[in-house]
């Protein structure tokens, strides 16, 4: 059932879905709120949206778009009405005029980030600068992006960087929106209509759902399902204040729109194009909760032998954390302030994060390659390692083990193992006395032997009786020792901040 409502802007009748959420949950489907305002909001068409806000006469501004086409522009002059909405359109398409126009970029490629911040910075500028005086009352916009689509040869994977810059209030301060996206589909023409719809998406989330950030992410891929993926996204300005960028990485994987998001040691929310392209990558993937010794020796020695390759430059290489959704979920529901405490902690130890919905490393690495990366080292712990040799090939008894373990040994990719205390024993156990499977050993022992799995050497033994869950345990309890179990830094941290359920409040009053 259908019933008519009103949009916020009290022009446009919009039609949405009336859920009944008894039915649903008599019937087994159960339904969060969340789940249910996403599905209302995806019966909103792009042409209904671009024409609600072109019937807004406080809305107002201009669009400029470089590579495949005018697609956005184009959704807003066909649905009417434009001229109470559009100030200019442009599509600076050859290079040099483009220069002359926005400034030449240092790195030489036109869809990247600081190309689309160049965009946002012309535009609006000079839209405000024009039109100041003969417009008072009115919210101001400059929409941009700068887009690949894929070539008649498919020699390319579409991508495209999208921004609005705009005002809530007249004469307001403005606020601002930068995301970047991958495009699935398989054709250059149903690329660009899927840039046109995410445009549309994006200017209508902005002036419709500033006020619900998971409203606002889920909505920019109405009508687009399994057509885009959206990997990063930043909000910054008066009204996305009290908005944690990181939060948003969060949430970007958590609801589906990507399986890798990232932010710097900053808190910023930063895409690997910018940063990793050609250089060499290594991965440190652990819980972090909290980051104790071990994972500080995990970090500093793996560095060690990854930069001592002979096929690895040390000035292009790059050292990442990474905390998975199934890790972040281990507890049952995924907490938000347990994935910012983590978070926190990573940034003091200047690390960027990845969070991703990556639990097999060859979907991780499938996500990398796309950047060209010359060797990808992931580091181990020695008993993650078994669980995967066993899993594989307890999963793949059928022929398939082959396929299985060569998505993850590729030329490109080196396994660094960090080693483990046996249990009931004092000795050491690495990748060459694990015990694997009789099935898989020949195998395994020519990935050794081919270098591609590799021990951490020159660890320190005396840690590695530290477990993150036990030093979460003690400081929950204010339970003495567990600050030796981690660096003088980390523990200054926790109290201070008072991260993981520390007790904080019963501390200060027992001084």
């Amino acid at each position: 059932m259908f019933v008519t409502t009103t949009s916020n802007t009290g022009r446009m009748p919009v039609q949405r879905q009336h859920i009944n959420t008894t039915t649903q949950i008599q019937a087994g489907c159960l339904y969060n709120d969340n789940t249910i305002k996403s599905m209302a909001k995806k019966l909103i068409e792009p042409e209904q949206k671009a024409l609600e806000i072109n019937l807004d006469d406080k809305i107002y501004g201009t669009f400029a778009e470089i590579g495949a086409g005018q697609e956005v522009a184009r959704h807003f002059f066909q649905v009417g009405a434009a001229v109470g909405t559009i100030a200019k359109t442009m599509s600076a398409y050859d290079k040099t005029y483009s220069d002359r126009i926005y400034g030449t970029e240092e790195s030489g490629r036109y869809v990247c980030e600081s190309r689309l911040y160049k965009m946002l910075d012309h535009e609006y500028n000079l839209l405000v600068e024009r039109l100041s005086d003969s417009r008072p009352n009115t919210n101001f916009f400059a929409f941009a992006d700068t887009v690949s689509a894929i070539n008649y040869r498919r020699t390319n994977k579409g991508h495209g960087w999208l921004g609005l810059r705009f005002q809530l209030e007249p004469d307001g301060k403005p606020n601002e929106v930068v995301i970047h996206a991958k495009l699935r589909d398989k054709n250059n023409s149903l690329q660009q209509s899927a840039i046109g719809i995410l445009g549309v998406n994006l200017l209508y989330a902005c002036y419709h759902y500033y006020e619900d950030s998971d409203l606002f992410i889920q909505s920019l891929l109405d009508n687009l399902e399994d057509r885009v993926e959206i990997d990063m996204i930043r909000l910054s300005g008066p009204k996305f204040d009290h908005i944690d960028n990181r939060l948003l990485s969060l949430r970007l994987v958590k609801n589906g729109l990507t399986d890798v998001a990232m932010f710097d040691k900053d808190g910023r929310n930063v895409h690997a194009s910018e940063f990793l392209y050609k250089k060499n990558m290594l991965i440190v993937r652990g819980s972090y909760r909290p980051a104790t010794h071990v994972n500080m020796d995990m970090l500093k020695t793996s560095k060690r032998h990854f930069t001592n390759e002979p096929d690895v430059d040390p000035s292009k290489y790059f050292q990442m954390t990474e905390i998975t959704l199934t890790n972040l979920a281990a507890d049952g529901e995924i907490d938000e302030q347990d994935f910012l405490d983590r978070a926190t902690v990573l940034s003091k130890m200047g690390q960027t994060v990845i969070v991703s919905n990556c639990e097999s490393y060859p979907k991780l690495i499938r996500y990398f390659s796309d950047y060209k990366p010359p060797k990808i080292g992931i580091v181990l712990g020695v008993r993650v390692l078994l669980d995967i040799i066993n899993k594989n090939y307890y999963q793949h008894n059928d022929g398939s083990l082959l396929h299985a373990f060569g998505e993850l040994f590729t030329k490109s990719v080196k396994l660094y193992i960090y080693p483990s205390i046996q249990e009931g024993s004092s000795e050491f156990m690495n990748s060459q006395n694990m015990p694997v499977p009789d099935g898989i050993e020949h195998l395994y022992k020519h990935l050794l032997e081919n270098g591609q799995i590799e021990d951490i050497q020159n660890f320190q033994p005396d840690i590695l009786h530290i477990y993150s869950k036990d030093v979460l345990r003690m400081l929950r309890a204010d339970e003495k020792g567990w600050e030796d179990m981690v660096t003088p830094e980390v523990a200054r941290l926790i109290k201070e901040k008072c991260l993981f359920g520390f007790p904080c409040a019963r501390m200060e009053f027992e001084y």
